[in-house]
């Protein structure tokens, strides 16, 4: 049931329409800045409404596409409904959708797959051109039209300032004792104006609770209860328990060796069944008074926060299961002393990461000998979803670790090649490569060393003689001996795949 208490201001009460009102403000050929990230925290009616608009305008001979921006991944409602109505002409920075990414994959939606920390700058820096809407989800208006931010904050600050206009969905179904768990910062500059982010610890605050915007921008506010549709993670499975387990004796050897304190380092983790495996472990092993500093936070993390392992967790978002949704909305005033939400700019930022010291672990897709990752393509050329902030973690984190199942595809394909098809990860921001065969170390290795650590420690036995028959090939004919590769043989394994179904010879 809609809450119409949550719109608070007086004087914005009379600019509450329909989500169907809304979307007839929207142009087409405009570029709109939506809220959202990995399924939370974005709009849902408003979405939906102009999706049936295009569909119209469509079915009549009208032409109408908008260009997307967001914090990241959505849901249905948004880049599904959207997609479906072939409505999207371009989109950033990161997506999932399935409908999205086969548009993508048959070239016809223009997709910029861009670091997460990148996008608000450059969008302030005018290099994404201008920005005609942003349609923002918030928990409520407060009585002095500041809006109390909902299950995400991504990119909405930097959307709300450089908007033309501005619509606003209140959706009640968000939790409103979310209201303090934020921190918007306002101090960020451009060159040659920027000044040092005096965030020292990942439980600093050192913004505002709300954000702001100019009530004279907001064209629309749509009222809405429907809820945030993460899908539900799969249970770990052994696979990805043998992989967390590998990364929590490294931990354990790390400490006992001196180079992390007892309590680890602010952790970052992807998402996925490998990361919850891993924060599961955590939850079980003998690190203590742990933290967070990350881009979302997922049902691990939650469970780590209640048994007490964990103290604080900073996030730009949830990304939580319909289960771990409801038990963080049961208890949310707990839950709000112990998470705090940025917008992504600031807990992407290369500055913070580094000065915090993050430990920083991201799937991939495949890894080739040498530590070069790819984390976003398939064979090269297909779009998996994007390397969103993985890069912004990778290359400057205390230790950057990437992680996958040696092989997928029922065995037909290895995570470890010898070259990748895609590089998102250069061998230089690769620090460990993890698989449940076991654990790579390659800090201060040559490439030679390196790859033979990688093929030995990482390859599934199915792929590792023919891993290590190639190094050794490569080694005798290549044209240099830094990197021996056998340019005509190295992305063999690949074409095979696409041409036989398997990377088996």
């Amino acid at each position: 049931m809609v809450d119409h208490e949550r719109v608070a201001s007086v004087g914005l009460r009379s600019k509450i329409m329909s989500a169907e009102g809304a979307a007839a403000l929207v142009a087409s050929g405009t570029t709109i800045g939506m809220s959202g990230f990995t399924g939370s925290g974005y709009p849902k009616a408003v979405p939906l409404a102009l999706a049936s608009r295009i569909e119209r305008e469509h079915a009549a001979g009208n032409p109408f596409r908008v260009r997307v921006w967001t914090g990241a991944s959505t849901g249905p409602e948004l880049d599904g409904a959207l997609a479906k109505a072939n409505g999207i002409e371009f989109r950033l920075p990161y997506n999932s959708d399935p409908i999205a990414r086969e548009k993508i994959n048959r070239g016809e939606m223009e997709y910029f797959d861009m670091h997460l920390s990148q996008v608000a700058p450059m969008a302030w820096q005018g290099f994404l051109g201008p920005l005609d809407t942003a349609v923002i989800e918030v928990t409520a208006v407060r009585p002095d039209g500041s809006l109390v931010p909902s299950s995400s904050v991504g990119n909405n600050k930097t959307w709300l300032d450089r908007a033309q206009q501005v619509i606003i969905e209140v959706n009640s179904w968000q939790n409103a004792a979310l209201e303090g768990m934020h921190d918007i910062y306002y101090g960020t500059a451009l060159p040659p104006h920027r000044v040092p982010i005096p965030l020292l610890r990942p439980d600093d605050r050192i913004g505002e609770p709300c954000l702001r915007c100019d009530p004279d921008k907001i064209v629309a506010i749509v009222e809405t209860c429907v809820p945030d549709r993460n899908l539900p993670f799969a249970s770990p499975d052994a696979v990805a328990h043998a992989i967390a387990g590998h990364l929590l004796e490294f931990f354990r050897h790390e400490v006992s060796k001196g180079r992390l304190p007892a309590s680890l380092l602010p952790l970052q983790s992807g998402v996925g069944n490998i990361a919850n495996a891993v924060l599961g472990g955590l939850l079980d092993g003998p690190f203590e008074d742990m933290t967070a500093y990350t881009e979302v936070i997922q049902d691990g993390m939650l469970d780590m926060l209640v048994s007490g392992k964990l103290r604080m967790a900073s996030a730009t978002a949830f990304s939580l299961g319909p289960d771990a949704a409801a038990r963080l909305n049961a208890d949310m005033p707990h839950f709000r002393d112990k998470i705090i939400l940025r917008p992504q700019e600031i807990s992407n930022h290369p500055e913070l990461i580094r000065r915090l010291g993050c430990l920083a672990m991201n799937g991939m897709i495949e890894a080739d000998i040498y530590g070069n990752v790819n984390s976003t393509h398939i064979m090269g050329s297909r779009i998996q979803n994007g390397i969103g902030g993985s890069g912004d973690f990778a290359r400057n984190a205390y230790v950057s670790i990437f992680v996958a199942h040696s092989i997928a595809k029922d065995g037909r394909i290895s995570a470890i090649v010898p070259q990748a098809s895609h590089v998102d990860h250069i061998t230089q921001d690769v620090q460990v490569v993890v698989t449940e065969q076991g654990l790579a170390d390659l800090r201060g290795l040559s490439p030679k060393q390196r790859a033979e650590t990688i093929i030995r420690n990482c390859a599934h036995p199915d792929y590792r003689p023919a891993l290590a028959d190639y190094f050794r090939r490569a080694r005798e004919h290549s044209y240099g001996q830094q990197s021996p590769s056998l340019l005509n043989e190295a992305l063999s394994w690949h074409q095979r795949y696409v041409e036989t179904g398997t990377m088996r010879s």
